[in-house]
C-alpha cells in the first residue's frame, strides 16, 4: 500500500507476538510498549533532516551533525496513545507533546473532540501522530483534520496495529500522510451485530491502565439493577468501619 510502511524488524514483530499473548501480564504489557515504541520512533525519524556544526571535543574541533529545524512534535490521541509516547520521549527528550483528546460514539462511530492542546507554533512543526489502534479510521482522520485546521503541513501517523479498512479510510481522507505500522490484521470480524472491531489483542484497557477483571461483573450488576428498576446504593467501607467498632463498644 502506497505511503504505509509495515516495520517487519524481527526485534518488533517478536515483542509484539509477546505483547498480542494473553498470558502477559499488565507490568510486562507496558514495559513491550515502552520497547516497540523506542524502535518504533527510529523507523519514523530515519529521514529527519540535519545540518553542520561545529563542536569542541575534549581533544580537538570537529564537525558534527544534529538535527535541523524546530524540535518536533509528539501528539498522542487520548488516552491509548499515551502507551507510546513514552518510549518516544526516551529517544527525542526534548521533543514538543500534543494532546488530542477523542473518543468514539458508540451510536454513530464517529470520533468526538473532547480536548486539544498543542504548541503555539505546531504548524512550523513536524508532528507525529499516535494511536496504538487504527480500527475503523474515523479517530485518526479527526486528529489528522483538526491538525490541519492548525495550519500543520508536515505530518506523520504511527500505530501498533492497523486493519486494512482503516488503512483505507485514513489515505481516503489524508493521501499526504505517511503512515508506519508493526502489523497489519487481515480482517475484521462482527461480534453480535455491536459494531466492527480488529482482530487483536485486548491491549487498549491495558494500554490506558485499566484492569478487565471487574468490569463483566460491574456490567452485570448495573445491567440487573436497570432491569428491575431500581439503584443500588452501597456504604462507603470506612464507614461500614465504623459502625462495626460502634457496635463492638456498646
Amino acid at each position: 500500500m502506497q505511503d504505509v510502511t509495515l516495520i517487519d524488524h524481527p526485534l518488533v514483530q517478536h515483542k509484539l507476538t509477546v505483547l498480542r499473548d494473553k498470558e502477559t501480564s499488565t507490568r510486562s504489557f507496558r514495559a513491550l510498549m515502552r520497547e516497540i515504541s523506542v524502535l518504533m520512533c527510529y523507523e519514523v525519524t530515519r529521514d529527519l533532516p540535519l545540518e553542520d556544526v561545529e563542536i569542541e571535543t575534549p581533544m580537538m574541533a570537529m564537525r558534527g551533525k544534529r538535527l535541523a529545524g524546530k524540535k518536533l512534535v509528539f501528539a498522542p490521541i487520548l488516552r491509548a496513545g499515551t502507551g507510546l509516547l513514552e518510549g518516544m520521549l526516551e529517544v527525542v527528550p526534548s521533543a514538543r507533546v500534543a494532546h488530542i483528546g477523542l473518543y468514539r460514539d458508540p451510536k454513530t462511530q464517529k470520533a468526538v473532540e473532547y480536548y486539544f492542546k498543542a504548541p503555539a507554533d505546531v504548524a512550523e512543526r513536524l508532528v507525529i501522530v499516535i494511536d496504538p489502534m487504527l480500527a475503523t479510521g474515523h479517530t485518526a482522520v479527526a486528529a489528522l483534520d483538526r491538525l490541519k485546521e492548525h495550519g500543520v503541513k508536515d505530518i506523520r501517523l504511527v500505530c501498533l496495529l492497523a486493519a486494512p479498512e482503516g488503512l483505507d479510510v485514513v489515505r481516503s481522507h489524508h493521501p499526504d500522510v505517511p503512515i508506519w505500522t508493526a502489523a497489519i490484521d487481515e480482517r475484521r470480524c462482527r461480534r453480535q451485530n455491536v459494531r466492527d472491531e480488529v482482530v487483536r489483542a485486548r491491549g487498549r484497557r491495558r494500554c490506558i491502565h485499566r484492569s478487565d477483571a471487574r468490569a463483566p461483573a460491574a456490567s452485570h450488576r448495573h445491567w440487573r439493577a436497570r432491569r428491575h428498576g431500581r439503584r443500588e446504593y452501597r456504604t462507603p467501607r470506612p464507614m461500614l468501619f465504623r459502625r462495626a467498632g460502634a457496635a463492638r463498644r456498646s
